[in-house]
């Protein structure tokens, strides 16, 4: 757009004025406008030429015919001209391009779709080795608890004549140690799926 001190220059006037579009104060507006506006004339000028010369082209009755059975003859010397083709640096090279291109294609799918083959796997194998790691803690951990409630049992059990309710009492701590393990795993096995 063209900015005068008094209007704006908006181009699609000029297409609307020629369209009979503009009617009343706009058309008045615009008239005078273009009374002024150097631009804006040779705009409206060349748009009224492009539309005449558009109109006279086709309006025109000036047609010619072409040849009888032209379309056969150009598709049939299409089909036979293969001298490109013929050669063999030619064909070399085309099977190159192609050998390519096929390259390129493949490399770009293969980077688009990486992201959906190999992100499943990653968080698949995430997962288990969070669940070996939660086996293999529990394991430890139960096995230490074992080696120490029989290091506690068998120096109790040595020289010691309330060994019956020592082993009543450590049978209720194993069995509450072993609940509340069963009550903590049940949570972890929650919270990982």
């Amino acid at each position: 757009m063209i900015e005068t001190e008094k209007y704006i220059c908006p181009r699609e006037d000029v297409a609307a004025y020629l369209d009979g579009e503009l009617d009343g104060d706009a058309l008045e507006r615009f008239e005078s406008h273009v009374a002024e506006c150097k631009p804006c004339a040779s705009e409206l000028r060349r748009q009224r030429q492009l539309v005449c010369t558009l109109d006279a082209a086709f309006n025109s009755e000036a047609r010619f015919d072409l040849p009888a059975e032209f379309t056969r003859v150009i598709a049939a010397h299409a089909e036979s001209d293969l001298r490109g083709l013929r050669s063999k640096t030619e064909r070399h090279r085309a099977a190159q391009l192609c050998a390519l291109l096929g390259l390129a294609a493949f490399a770009l799918l293969g980077a688009a779709s990486s992201g959906l083959l190999f992100q499943p796997a990653r968080n698949f194998l995430r997962l288990f080795a969070r669940v070996l790691e939660l086996f293999w803690r529990t394991s430890s951990d139960a096995t230490e608890s074992l080696g120490i409630i029989l290091h506690v049992l068998a120096r109790g059990a040595i020289g010691s004549p309330y060994i019956w309710p020592a082993l009543i009492g450590l049978t209720l701590i194993v069995a509450v140690s072993l609940l509340s393990r069963l009550i903590g795993r049940y949570h972890r096995i929650q919270i990982i799926e």
